[in-house]
């Protein structure tokens, strides 16, 4: 029996060890499904105390159900360490690390080289690898299998199989989660693209598509997320001009999203945030310089989206003027630091950035966020206010809102008297608007 037909079985038999490299957002939602349906797994990552978090069946992200990880770590199904010599007794293993931007702006991909060094040492015959983490067309193959074909001695697509399967993940999607979103498999050779698809399908309950090779399904990663930076600059820039000319850029939108077809609502902010949406454009326009290419649209809505937290401050400085104050020395409460609404992760968040401009203006800033009492930027830790009331409020020259969380009494908030900057229109249905002034 051949390698692909092994594998096969052991899928059918769900007796296919699994395992996932990199336990955060994407990672752990991810071996919890393995385990749910039947596999077991192991979860490997270098920060201990993830590992013992999830050996003590301690949940750390929202999109995991406390209870599941708790019976999977229980029954055995689940486990996680840092010695990555096991690796030796997975049958597939997903890579979920971190792909940030450098201070260079330009793609950092050591912790995808480092996991796949580590794996390759321990990697056996008839395994399979699959990188998810976001990054540039050309890493799995240009990448991946050497540094893996170097370190085991095997041969990719006769003794392993090797694919590229982007993640897809929403933190505090309510609809979508890992199990039920679709995936997009492309692999090296026809075999390991049936094979890794067949996994998906044995694990996740959503549609798995195949494409040609791992480039295709890496270059429809980032056109996923440039597609929603561009349009999302487009909007931001809108935004700064119907400032401008005094239209209400909220309004605007609403009416042209009741057109059925051939129009989606996109959203001014503060700044864009998460792992994905700021930082895969970068990728693709690195990518891009290597053939001589300059990605001048994309590169243009960078920019804007970019410098939305400077302008954050700059208008908020113009609603402080009214009153005849400045921002040096003024007392500003930001309310929220999660980069969306109703989660608590604040990586790449826009709302971190305005606080430091803030700051650089020598305002007075704190900050209040149900989800993130404490928050970690430049090396330096900055925790919340423990409590939003009227008391509070008053006591600051301005409100900023950075994060539409829906568990925040925006009512009581701009009924204090303060003026308020709502940077996510979420003070909409609110009917004295005499000290809320939009984005």
């Amino acid at each position: 029996m051949g390698i692909k037909e092994e594998l096969l079985q052991k899928i059918q038999d769900k007796t296919l060890i699994m395992g996932v490299c990199g336990l955060g957002y994407v990672g752990l939602p991810l071996a919890v499904d393995k385990a749910k349906h039947g596999f077991k797994t192991i979860g490997f990552d270098v920060q201990q105390e993830k590992v013992n978090l999830v050996n003590a069946g301690k949940n750390y992200i929202g999109d995991v159900v406390n209870a599941d990880l708790e019976e999977l770590v229980k029954s055995g199904m689940l486990r996680a360490t840092s010695d990555f010599s096991f690796v030796k007794d997975v049958d597939f293993i997903a890579i979920c690390v971190p792909t940030p931007l450098d201070r260079h702006q330009q793609p950092d991909i050591s912790y995808v080289r480092d996991s796949t060094v580590a794996i390759s040492k321990h990697l056996t015959r008839g395994s399979i690898v699959v990188l998810e983490s976001t990054t540039y067309p050309g890493t799995t193959e240009e990448l991946l299998k050497p540094i893996l074909e170097e370190g085991s001695g095997l041969k990719c697509g006769e003794d392993f199989y090797l694919g590229f399967s982007p993640e897809r993940i929403d933190p505090g999607n309510l609809i979508y989660k890992t199990s039920n979103t679709p995936k997009v498999v492309g692999a090296i050779g026809q075999d390991a693209v049936e094979v890794i698809a067949m996994v998906y399908r044995a694990i996740l309950d959503g549609d798995v598509t195949t494409v040609s090779s791992p480039a295709v399904a890496e270059m429809e990663k980032i056109l996923e997320n440039t597609y929603r930076n561009i349009n999302i600059g487009l909007v931001n820039e809108l935004a700064i001009l119907c400032n401008r000319m005094g239209i209400n850029i909220w309004e605007v939108i609403d009416a042209a999203k009741t057109k059925p077809y051939g129009f989606q609502a996109f959203y001014p902010g503060p700044g864009l945030g998460g792992h994905c949406i700021p930082l895969d454009p970068y990728y693709l326009s690195w990518k891009a310089r290597e053939y001589g290419f300059h990605t001048s649209m994309i590169e243009t809505s960078m920019m804007v989206n970019d410098r939305m937290p400077e302008y954050t401050v700059e208008r908020a400085g113009k609603i402080l003027n009214r009153d005849k104050k400045s921002l040096n020395g003024s007392k500003v409460l930001v309310l929220g630091a999660a980069y969306k609404q109703d989660i608590d992760d604040y990586r790449e968040s826009p709302a971190v950035r305005v606080m430091e401009e803030f700051r650089k203006t020598g305002a007075l800033v704190d900050y209040y966020d149900p989800y993130v009492p404490k928050y970690r930027d430049a090396g330096v830790w900055y925790e919340g206010i423990p409590a939003l009331t009227p008391e509070a409020v008053k006591g600051y020259d301005l409100v900023c809102i950075t994060t539409a969380h829906t568990n925040v009494d925006y009512a009581m908030v701009t009924g204090c008297g303060v003026p308020v900057f709502d940077c996510k229109n979420v003070c909409k249905g609110i009917e004295n608007r005499e000290n809320i002034e939009v984005l």
